[in-house]
């Protein structure tokens, strides 16, 4: 697939992504890293649908992604949480589009709040949250409508060392739990290697490195990138 921006001022071009060919396997933790400019966000956006690519296809199982899919969902660097919800509305919110109502809507918001460990914080409000909180309440509700692909962008990056690094093992464990599907984007090396299975390296919009993380190191990451 490939895809690539207009011209900027000056006619200079905009970092696209591609053409490159990508295949996840069905409960891979797959993490993707890369500068500024890399093409990682663009690589994103094409598997959330929220781009179509100009050459290619993006098959999640048969089927194409041809816009927003209810089979995937995105996690964001910010939690995009409504402030005027409880933890459980913002959770339950997800699960409209799937129309579920009754003992299993109810169900599947109690198991994703357990999950994240916010089984005691269904009544609380949004600025009743820590930062990592609010950002426990997006993965949830990304994992209440059990996604066939689970994107994260970044999620950890606006948090302190401390809370990144509870999250990410966390995020380890829900993974070993629900064997979903995951690709994750980060520009931090060591969590990468910490979290993926596999890390792919983008560089100029093209695959510098695809390799099993246990293979890598930092310093080998840092090498290729540079």
């Amino acid at each position: 697939m490939a895809y690539r921006y207009g011209q900027r001022r000056g006619g200079q071009q905009a970092a696209g992504v591609g053409p490159l060919n990508l295949k996840v396997q069905p409960g891979e933790f797959l993490c993707v890293v890369g500068p500024s400019g890399s093409g990682k966000s663009t690589l994103l956006s094409l598997l959330a649908g929220f781009l179509s690519p100009q050459q290619g296809q993006i098959l999640l199982g048969d089927r194409a992604i041809r816009g927003p899919d209810p089979r995937l969902t995105l996690v964001q660097q910010e939690a995009a949480l409504f402030p005027w919800l409880t933890v459980t509305g913002n959770v339950a919110f997800g699960l409209d589009s799937q129309r579920l109502r009754g003992p299993e809507r109810k169900t599947r918001i109690e198991n994703a709040l357990r999950l994240v460990g916010l089984g005691d914080y269904a009544t609380r409000r949004v600025h009743e949250l820590s930062g990592g909180q609010r950002q426990r309440v997006s993965i949830a509700r990304a994992l209440a409508v059990q996604p066939g692909l689970l994107l994260l962008d970044e999620p950890f990056s606006a948090l302190d060392v401390q809370t990144r690094t509870a999250l990410a093992d966390e995020l380890l464990g829900i993974w070993w739990a629900q064997k979903v599907t995951v690709v994750f984007v980060t520009h931090q090396l060591e969590e990468a290697l910490h979290l993926g299975q596999r890390v792919v390296a983008l560089k100029d919009g093209q695959v510098a490195l695809d390799a099993p993380a246990r293979d890598l190191t930092v310093g080998a990451l840092r090498a290729t990138l540079d």
